[in-house]
């Protein structure tokens, strides 16, 4: 009797469907993982090998070409696996999660560990065939090249060996530090009675039910450990003691003492990040991930920071101020806490400008601000939106859009859009490309992801989303906006993949269109009665612009200083937590802030090396996108084009084909003025650090 065919790997097969294909989220199961990457990796393994060992003489297409080619299969199904990691991180998932982090680093480590590979692209940057390569491809030689040498292929044997035992290590700390953090995050407030819901908006009590009834506790409520969640619980709640235990219960993640406590792992991290640093030739980790940004330097990027601070420290002691006096007007004699400035603040801002969230969020509907992010993009790019055909999705929250480009209706890509906070799935915006563009081999058309952390709200209601969380949602777009705008050829050096600090640009300029009076006179429409938000109410919020900005600056300049800090530690601290706090008392940060993330929960830089010493980018990105917004406000509808159109061609479709520096002035006319944020934030004007183009060093 033959034996059945063993069962297909949907993993290993092309991707099918409409527009060149889509990700088979529906038909993907975790015991598929590792055997799909055992064969896609062999696969890469045999590319590469024939590429570092060709009998020709190394040229751009054999060798440089090549390496775009080589690891096609790996990749597709790299990017469903990554997609679990984000959206789908289930006990089960994390099982394989945690064996496969340290192989994938190690089977990463093995092109840059190869000699005659390194020696190929070696030959290659240096050929006198250079000048006849277009600016695209010899960029991509210089990024081959850099990207050897920044993994350590220039070094020698027991330094290459040494650096190939490091990455598969750190791989998994990293995948153990994020689980942590996701266990903690499980782990919701539950409010038993009604008193306990006192001052919470009636759409924010639904929504607690409905986590308390996903949870198996029906007649009770939740507060889910989730960023939009707490944020709304402290700014409406009047019950200060489930404020405090709610933040703490979101503070304290990562650091309960507990089997998910992450000090030794952040304190191990640290120790193998110095270590890898000192054997490619840098003083500290922050300067080795500082090399190749726009910045350079961390002192340049510390000079930003610290240009901020004393102008954030003052309206923090304004802003504190003013709500000490609030609340001693209403008999509450309190010295404010981190639980207690969302509150207050929304009491002050209702006291000053007559302006309180609850009379703004029954305007700002979730999937009436979807379709003005839609308009948007097609006002300033040309693009139409509508939902996707036949395109298989990996949870039931998940919609598909096609974009097509209005005037021609020719495909331009996918975007793919996930709002609700869930367990296993990241507690924050993120936006990723499941597919790149490129014009290479062929034409390949982008598919992206929005994903976002808003609560769900009950059945049957509409999701109502805070101002801040309408900025989140506007600022993953821009984003998105970037990958879709993407014409370049050479997948390496396309879309979002651009140097560090230059990536959050696009999100930080798209985020400021949600206030202006083109987005809410169309799409802040009453959940209720659809009617438009009345022009005083715009006229309050447009008035308000500055309020609370020393909160939001201060809590993003504290958590950045310390991460920066940390990496620049000539010796590691063996107590994260503890450096944290003895660097905020030496900085003087105001105790009533907090910090928006402490070391423990730091995803952005200890669950992969993505933002390591570079928190900092998004302040930079704001600086940039707030003299980029100032070529759109207030402009003709003409000017709006015009400006867009030097946007899409001087940035968002030249992913990282030029000098971002060289983009940025393209598409100004100059470079970036530093002081339009401090007007932005209403601060006073300073001389701010505003950092010019610094040289890379050669290595």
């Amino acid at each position: 009797m033959l034996a059945a065919p063993a069962p297909s790997n949907p993993l290993l097969e092309p991707w099918t469907g409409p527009h060149g294909g889509v990700p088979p989220f529906d038909r993907v199961k975790v015991e598929q993982f590792r055997p799909a990457f055992d064969v896609a990796m062999e696969a890469s393994r045999r590319e590469i090998s024939a590429i570092a060992n060709a009998k020709a003489p190394p040229t751009f297409e054999n060798t440089i070409a090549a390496l775009e080619d080589a690891g096609r299969d790996f990749t597709r199904v790299y990017e469903v696996y990554s997609a679990w990691s984000n959206l789908l991180n289930t006990p089960e998932f994390q099982a394989v999660e945690r064996e496969m982090s340290p192989r994938l680093a190690a089977f990463w480590d093995e092109t840059p560990q190869n000699e005659r590979l390194f020696q190929r692209v070696q030959a290659v940057h240096a050929s006198p065939e250079r000048a006849k390569w277009t600016p695209e491809q010899q960029r991509l030689v210089d990024y081959y090249r850099r990207s050897f040498v920044s993994e350590g292929a220039h070094l020698d044997a027991p330094g290459r060996k040494r650096m190939a035992a490091l990455n598969p290590r750190l791989a998994a700390l990293y995948t153990t530090f994020s689980q942590n953090v996701m266990g903690d995050e499980a782990e919701g407030v539950v409010l038993e009675s009604e008193a306990d819901l006192a001052g919470l908006p009636e759409p924010l009590r639904r929504a607690a039910a409905s986590e308390a009834e996903a949870r198996g506790l029906k007649g009770r409520w939740v507060v889910a450990n989730t960023r939009s969640a707490v944020a709304d619980f402290l700014t409406f709640s009047d019950r200060r003691t489930l404020r405090e235990k709610v933040w703490r219960n979101y503070d304290s993640r990562g650091n309960r003492g507990n089997a998910r406590d992450n000090r030794a792992v952040i304190t191990e991290i640290l120790a193998l990040r110095a270590e890898q640093a000192r054997l490619l030739g840098y003083p500290t980790y922050a300067h080795r991930q500082m090399a190749p940004t726009m910045l350079k330097t961390p002192e340049r990027a510390m000079a930003l920071l610290e240009s901020m601070w004393t102008p954030a420290v003052a309206r923090v002691r304004e802003e504190v101020a003013d709500m000490q006096a609030l609340a001693a007007r209403e008999g509450q004699q309190v010295k404010l806490q981190p639980w207690d400035y969302r509150y207050y603040a929304e009491k002050v801002r209702k006291a000053k400008y007559d302006l309180d969230e609850n009379e703004v969020k029954p305007y700002l509907q979730l999937d009436t601000l979807r379709e003005g992010m839609f308009w948007l993009a097609g006002e300033l790019f040309g693009f139409g939106f509508a939902p996707a055909q036949g395109v298989p999705v990996y949870h039931p929250d998940v919609s598909v859009f096609e974009v097509k480009d209005r005037a021609s209706g020719r495909h331009v890509g996918l975007l793919y859009f996930d709002p609700y906070a869930r367990q296993g799935k990241y507690n924050g915006g993120q936006t990723d490309p499941f597919r790149i563009q490129e014009r290479f081999r062929g034409t390949t058309t982008p598919i992206v992801s929005n994903a976002l952390p808003f609560v769900k709200p009950a059945p049957g209601t509409p999701a109502l989303l805070g101002w801040r969380d309408a900025q989140t949602l506007f600022h993953e777009f821009g984003h998105a906006l970037h990958g879709l705008n993407s014409n370049v050829a050479y997948p390496s050096l396309a879309g979002t993949r651009v140097v560090r600090d230059y990536a959050e640009f696009p999100g930080k300029l798209f985020e400021r269109w949600v206030s202006t009076p083109e987005v809410l006179d169309r799409f802040a429409r009453h959940h209720v009665t659809g009617t438009p938000m009345p022009a005083a109410l715009l006229a309050k919020i447009q008035k308000a612009a500055a309020f609370n900005q020393g909160f939001y600056t201060m809590d993003f300049l504290t958590s950045a200083r310390v991460e920066m800090q940390l990496h620049l530690a000539a010796t590691p601290p063996k107590d994260p937590v503890a450096f944290e706090q003895a660097t905020l008392a030496r900085m003087g940060a105001p105790e009533e802030v907090g910090m928006r993330f402490r070391m423990a929960h730091f995803g952005h830089v200890f669950a992969s090396n993505a933002y390591a010493a570079g928190y900092y980018r998004y302040l930079w990105a704001d600086v940039l996108a707030a003299d980029a917004y100032d070529a759109f406000a207030g402009k003709t509808r003409p000017q709006v084009r015009q400006a867009a159109n030097r946007l899409r061609q001087h940035v968002l479709s030249v992913g990282n084909t030029v000098d971002p520096f060289e983009g940025y002035r393209a598409f100004r006319g100059r470079d970036a003025d530093a002081g339009a944020l401090l007007r932005e934030r209403g601060f006073p004007e300073a001389p701010p650090a505003a950092p010019a183009e610094a040289k890379p060093v050669a290595r």
